[in-house]
């Protein structure tokens, strides 16, 4: 049996002393298998945080360690024509979603965290708030896509005002805005622009509001017209955002034609 299945017999190094943690970390492989990158990284992780935060003492510099590097692995990239008979088997919010996904962009919580006021028609931009590391960016709004999603404002407006009949209506807000603004989360603009079919109990205020759609929902929604369309490569959402991530512009054509597909079923 493989050595590096067995657990690796070692004394904790002595406080501040880099090497030693070095040797404890050298003898962990840094190839591929059970005692691989991943193993070494965690052990490397486990020994900082004993040193640091239980016994209070750093445990300093560790150098001489052969360190792990993260393979580079090669995208999932659909051509025009996959992406264009993936987007025929959805419909709806789904439908939505995954052109945003694809014509700008977007991460999949990225585009369903989306409040109303995030979408600039004027310009032709997505404000892009707290992506990933905590940045904001603005990108492209595809010209095909404004005239779907203005029709989808609508629909969500109705259900907005129907919220606010009812004595409901309000949106969690990001941060304190909600105290500061106290009048902010039943307003139109903080809206999410693809709220949750159902309300539910807010589990950290115990208040009835509407969130966003859940990211399994999509997740599902686009398996399934990966299987329907045929597709035969492992396509999520977020193989659709590789075309911006290497800068191929998406021919907006195929979003237009297919949301007048999309207008008469």
């Amino acid at each position: 049996m493989d050595q590096a299945l067995h657990p690796v017999a070692w004394e904790a190094p002595p406080a501040g002393d880099g090497r030693a943690g070095s040797q404890c970390l050298s003898d962990i492989p840094c190839g591929r298998g059970p005692g691989g990158g991943a193993t070494q990284n965690q052990a490397l992780n486990a020994l900082v945080f004993l040193y640091k935060v239980v016994l209070e003492c750093p445990l300093g510099e560790i150098e001489g360690v052969a360190r792990a590097k993260k393979p580079q692995r090669l995208p999932v990239v659909l051509t025009a024509d996959e992406v264009r008979g993936l987007l025929r088997h959805l419909s709806g919010s789904a439908w939505l979603v995954a052109c945003l996904l694809y014509g700008s962009g977007l991460r999949l919580m990225e585009a369903l965290r989306l409040r109303v006021k995030d979408l600039d028609f004027a310009h032709g931009a997505v404000l892009v708030r707290d992506g990933k590391g905590g940045k904001d960016r603005v990108v492209t709004l595809p010209d095909g896509l404004i005239a779907p999603l203005r029709q989808h404002l609508e629909h969500v407006r109705l259900l907005h005002d129907k919220d606010i009949a009812d004595g409901f209506g309000a949106v969690v807000l990001p941060y304190a805005l909600e105290r500061k603004y106290p009048n902010a989360p039943r307003e139109w603009h903080w809206q999410y622009v693809f709220p949750s079919a159902n309300r539910s109990i807010d589990p950290r205020s115990g208040v009835e509001r509407r969130h966003h759609l859940h990211a399994s929902s999509i997740q599902k929604a686009i398996r399934t017209a990966v299987r329907r369309a045929g597709v035969q490569k492992p396509a999520s959402c977020h193989t659709l955002r590789h075309y911006a991530e290497s800068r191929i512009m998406p021919d907006h054509t195929v979003l237009t034609s297919l949301f007048l597909v999309n207008s008469k079923a």
